[in-house]
């Protein structure tokens, strides 16, 4: 781990990275609004380089994290920091808004919960839950009878055993938010993504410590 402190440093760099995986990509500026403790203490604790570190694919033990800021600059990426407060949210907790020039922006909210452990909670608008620590499989779809049955369905063929699963509805599309027990191999992820009626689908493999 890069940094002095789990949940500023390698928690934040974990949170960045999840939201970048789960985001578009080819976004030009990212807006970091941060809450509580990260609020008040993100240059001292480098959360803002961490932050940045994630969102650039970087892991907490790259010594990259350290030069995020200047890295970012150099790619031409432009990164904003703003206080905000989040009603009921986690001391650590960032919403993490990404920006495109010809798409709407795009936004994950999740916390840092402690020993570089991180928890989101909101995707794009969607209430969710999962940590990070597991395969995570994120779809969202047209709701319909029969999804979580083949989805179900290809994770067994291909031997992926269900940690968790939880499935959230509005306006008739569905979230479905699925950790793993195993990787989700390229065979699975292609036979998903032949589910008719999928929007967005994302496959997220846990984030190095």
């Amino acid at each position: 781990m890069v940094g002095p402190s789990s949940s500023h440093t390698a928690g934040a760099v974990k949170l960045g990275k999840t939201a970048m995986e789960l985001a578009y990509k080819n976004f030009y500026k990212v807006t970091f609004y941060l809450h509580g403790s990260f609020a008040k203490t993100y240059k001292g604790h480098g959360t803002d380089k961490a932050l940045v570190a994630g969102i650039l694919g970087f892991e907490p033990s790259d010594d990259r994290v350290k030069y995020s800021l200047d890295i970012a600059k150099s790619n031409n990426l432009i990164i904003e920091f703003q206080e905000a407060e989040f009603e009921y949210a986690h001391p650590n907790t960032a919403k993490i808004e990404f920006h495109y020039l010809n798409n709407p922006a795009f936004f994950v909210v999740g916390s840092s919960i402690g020993g570089g452990n991180i928890v989101i909670t909101n995707i794009n608008g969607d209430d969710v839950e999962f940590t990070g620590q597991y395969p995570t499989i994120l779809l969202k779809y047209i709701d319909k009878k029969g999804m979580i049955s083949q989805i179900s369905t290809i994770l067994a063929n291909n031997e992926i055993n269900i940690a968790s699963m939880k499935v959230t509805r509005s306006n008739n599309l569905a979230t479905f938010v699925c950790e793993t027990d195993n990787i989700i191999t390229d065979k699975a992820k292609e036979e998903i993504l032949k589910i008719s009626d999928i929007d967005i689908a994302r496959f997220i493999n846990p984030v190095r410590s």
